[in-house]
This record gives C-alpha cells, structure tokens and sequence, in this order.
C-alpha cells in the first residue's frame, strides 16, 4: 500500500493512543490497519489470532492461493492489493451460480458452493454470520480444510457462537470477539496481511511473475 503524509500522521496517532501492547510486531501491523481503516480502538482489545495464522496466511497469499469472500465490499477491498502482488484469485459467494435453497440465505448457499470447490482456499467472512455459521459446519465434519479463515461479521445472534466454534477450530483463522465487526475491517486484515507476506516472499514471488 501506498501511503500519504497524512496516513503516516494518522499512524504515527494509532501508536501513541495504542500504547503498550503484547502483540507480535505482525500482530500489530494488523490491529493497527483495522483501527486505521475504522478509526475504533475498540478493536485493540477484539481482533484475536489463532497460532501460526499469519504464518499459514501469509504462505498461502504466497502460493497464490484462492481467497473467497461473502461479500462484494470485501472483495472490492482487497483485489487492488492482491492483483499488485500475487495475483491470488479472489471469488465471491454472491456471484457464485447456485440453485438457491430454502433453508439457506445466497451467501450461505454460495459460500459452500465455492468451499466445495476450493476447500483449501483463504476464507474471508466479512458481513454475513450465515456465510460463517455455514463455513464452521463444513470444518467441522472435514469437508474442507482452509489455509485461512477471517471472520469479522458483526451481530446480535447467533454470531458468538459462530465465532466460538471457529476460535475452537484447528483451522488458523483471524476473528473479531464480540459483537462488532464488517466488511471493511475483514479487508483491512486481508490488505495488512499481504503487505505482511510481500514483504517475506516478494522477491521470491516476482521472480516468478
């Protein structure tokens, strides 16, 4: 990401409200991309990572692995940055051709259809719990195995138990606790996580380009 003077001031504000900390220096270049992209330092205290996430995310990114997304401001938000990078192909449940099905919303219903396709893809879950709560149920009888899952959809039901079984998971995975959340903090972590990656695999991955 290119940044502006401006964005280096807002940075340099994120710091000194932030204070002492006990993230891992990637950890933070992360938490401090979603308190930049939401202005809430709320979220100093709610983005959780699993072990190795951004080690598995970042490897994945590097092996331009499929990301798929729930919604279109997660994938408007990220394929620049992934595009001037490693080029991973990024899919969208709404866009997926499916046969709807009653007991399930679209995005529900098109986040399976693309699992089942790429089950070894970087699972975005930005907006809709439905997408999520689906994800978790096919994790959890082994349909699919993720490289990554970020959830970050907010709510009021039903989403702390989604986020409970994806926390339980053996999948490495980025999550919001509580209640907040959207779309634009799930591509704030997305775009964070590839500067992260191009800054260990760049060269390694122009080479190839």
């Amino acid at each position: 990401m290119e940044w502006h003077v401006t964005d280096a001031q807002s940075l340099q504000i994120i710091d000194r409200e932030i204070g002492e900390h006990t993230f891992s220096p990637s950890e933070y270049e992360i938490v401090r991309r979603v308190i930049y992209a939401t202005a809430d330092f709320d979220y100093k205290s709610l983005v959780r990572f699993s072990d190795s996430a951004l080690q598995a995310g970042a490897a994945a990114l590097a092996a331009r692995s499929t990301i798929v997304v729930d919604v279109p401001m997660v994938q408007v938000g990220i394929t620049p940055i992934t595009q001037g990078t490693f080029a991973n192909p990024v899919y969208c449940s709404m866009d997926a051709l499916t046969r709807p099905q009653r007991e399930k919303t679209r995005v529900a219903w098109g986040i399976e259809t693309l699992a089942q396709r790429y089950p070894e893809a970087i699972f975005v879950v930005g907006q809709a719990q439905t997408a999520l709560a689906t994800l978790v149920d096919l994790i959890e009888s082994e349909d699919i195995k993720p490289a990554l899952v970020i959830g970050t959809p907010a709510g009021f039901v039903g989403i702390d138990v989604a986020l409970e079984r994806l926390k339980n998971s053996l999948v490495p995975h980025i999550r919001i606790e509580g209640r907040k959340g959207s779309a634009v903090v799930a591509a704030a972590i997305v775009n964070g996580l590839v500067d992260l990656a191009w800054q260990a695999y760049g060269k390694e991955a122009s080479n190839v380009l």
